[in-house]
């Protein structure tokens, strides 16, 4: 085994893991219940869908397969994550706990907008309190929760420098922001990050310099 393939990173994790067996599926679409603003609704999810997967971002439903899983039947979807090509194999009946959910659509991006316009915020001015509180936020899947991360970081960097792992912080959040943004309105990306910096920019925010980028 060369040293590349030895170091390279595994392209497919499954969720959970399980002894269990796979059988693919060419068509296939399941109702469930998906999490968007905290709220569930009855989705049908089908080859081809866009979805986000919390904290990885925009991904796309490449396979549904039938299984078994403890001696059950279970439906799993195959979800390719755009950024990072990275697959995930989740059960359909824990994709509502680990958040996997729609796309928004335009109207609720208009929605995440305007939070960032107008919407009032209530940190932690403890670190620790803050970051758990952020991180938590950020596990929810909610784009609307990702919009209060960015825009409590970004106040908060008009006061004092953000520590290393609340810029990490915000440099995730805006890029779950502007990726979905962009999905949700057929944008590109360049484009959706100009509509989330002039909403700021009504509040009276910027973004402050970030040197580094986020794998």
């Amino acid at each position: 085994m060369s040293n590349s393939s030895a170091k390279a990173k595994p392209s497919c994790l499954y969720l959970p893991d399980s002894t269990g067996y796979i059988l693919t599926l060419t068509l296939h679409s399941v109702r469930l219940r998906l999490s968007l603003w905290g709220a569930t609704e009855a989705m049908d999810y089908k080859i081809g869908d866009k979805v986000v997967y919390p904290n990885h971002g925009v991904g796309v439903v490449e396979q549904i397969s039938y299984g078994v899983l403890n001696g059950r039947t279970e439906r799993y979807f195959m979800i390719r994550i755009v950024s990072s090509g990275l697959r995930v194999m989740v059960p359909s009946s824990n994709a509502p706990a680990v958040g996997l959910r729609s796309v928004i659509r335009s109207i609720d991006a208009s929605k995440v907008l305007g939070f960032l316009e107008r919407g009032k915020l209530n940190s932690h001015h403890d670190w620790k309190h803050r970051f758990k509180e952020n991180s938590e936020r950020m596990r929810t899947g909610s784009l609307l929760e990702v919009a209060v991360v960015l825009k409590s970081l970004v106040s908060l960097s008009r006061s004092k420098p953000l520590s290393f792992r609340e810029k990490k912080m915000l440099e995730r959040a805006k890029y779950l922001l502007v990726s979905e943004m962009a999905t949700a309105r057929n944008l590109t990306a360049e484009n959706a990050e100009g509509l989330v910096v002039k909403s700021l920019a009504k509040a009276k925010l910027q973004f402050p310099t970030l040197q580094e980028k986020v794998d």
